[in-house]
């Protein structure tokens, strides 16, 4: 007796979807070893670039920069390779140094991890706002308009670190945060029974010991001498400040804080500007001057709010470069006479190889 079978397909539709993903799936293997292969390969460019992202600047105009300063060959594969490989953070402006053959793969985790390059830009201990204003004027890394000069002693002078591009009043505002953090934490560790009323008053003095010697070692006991004086009370007398008082009431008579004579060249304090009353001349005003002369660093804010135990109440110069103390003034004259003689050989010394 035939017995009939129903006949099994071996095709059909299922077997066509299952073929069809099959081959989707391996033309997306196949794309994505090509791109990976196409990011990860060598760039064209031979010598390392300096390579500029403007703030602002879009994925588009950085990708098309690119190619045409031949860093890489495809701008569109540079803007696939962005969204596949940044993570979704956004291309970071700066300057950035790219290797020689650089991949796409390489310059976008660069560009897109902020790793630009750093300038830095060094503002030095006693530098007076002038000085500062100045610096950030001349800069060619920095950008935007010239922020308002802040008040004299409200910067931390130090080296700072900053990537092409950044404005010059965001600086401005890094360096005043970093003068009120280390006021603040100076202020809070200083010496009991200090002659200073405020962190204001600090700074103050601290512009005064910046200005009056360059020998680290020396700022505690130099910030002795004046807080002695303050406790008797004497006069401050101290020459940075009749220097300062000068150069705001006549500023043709100075450069960067110094005096200088008619031609430029710098000079010493005139008899005349001894007993001028510019308000700030402490040879003619009792205590401080009513703001700082200077931006101290941290390390004249720590001798002021730390200073030496010391009954000395006067220094000269030594001829080192340093300065000599005496606690009375029959020392102290003495000390002044060694140093005349010190200034006329010098002087002597100078006449004679000309």
């Amino acid at each position: 007796m035939a017995r009939f079978e129903p006949r099994r397909s071996g095709g059909g539709f299922g077997s066509f979807l299952f073929w069809g993903a099959v081959a989707i799936g391996a033309a997306a293997l196949f794309a994505f070893a090509f791109f990976s292969t196409a990011v990860g390969r060598p760039g064209p460019s031979t010598t390392e670039t300096a390579f500029v992202v403007e703030r602002g600047a879009t994925g588009a105009s950085i990708a098309a920069a690119l190619e045409e300063q031949n860093l890489v060959t495809d701008a569109l594969l540079f803007r696939v390779a962005n969204r596949l490989y940044a993570g979704g953070q956004p291309l970071q402006a700066g300057e950035y140094q790219i290797p020689a053959q650089a991949s796409v793969k390489q310059i976008v985790e660069m560009i897109s991890g902020g790793d630009a390059l750093q300038h830095a830009l060094t503002f030095p201990e006693g530098i007076t706002i002038d000085g500062v204003m100045r610096t950030l004027e001349e800069s060619d890394v920095l950008t935007g308009d010239m922020p308002e000069a802040p008040p004299e002693g409200s910067i931390l002078p130090d080296t700072y670190h900053v990537q092409r591009g950044m404005t010059r009043a965001a600086l401005l505002q890094q360096m005043r945060d970093a003068h009120d953090r280390a006021v603040a934490e100076v202020w809070a560790s200083r010496a009991e029974n200090l002659p200073l009323a405020s962190p204001e008053e600090l700074v103050t003095l601290a512009s005064i010991v910046e200005r009056e010697t360059g020998v680290g070692s020396e700022r505690p006991l130099v910030a002795s001498v004046f807080v002695n004086r303050l406790r008797r009370p004497m006069r401050l007398e101290t020459d940075p400040t009749i220097i300062y008082g000068v150069c705001k009431a006549h500023p043709n008579r100075c450069r960067d804080g110094r005096l200088v004579d008619a031609q430029g060249n710098r000079r010493t304090i005139r008899a005349s500007e001894i007993a001028l009353d510019t308000g700030y001349n402490t040879y003619r005003i009792d205590g401080l001057p009513p703001t700082p002369i200077s931006n101290p660093g941290r390390a004249a804010l720590e001798a002021t709010a730390n200073p030496a135990e010391s009954r000395a109440l006067f220094f000269v110069a030594d001829g080192t470069g340093g300065h000599v103390f005496a606690e009375t003034l029959a020392e102290h004259n003495a000390n002044v006479a060694r140093w005349r003689v010190i200034e006329q050989q010098r002087l002597a010394a100078e006449r004679a190889g000309r």
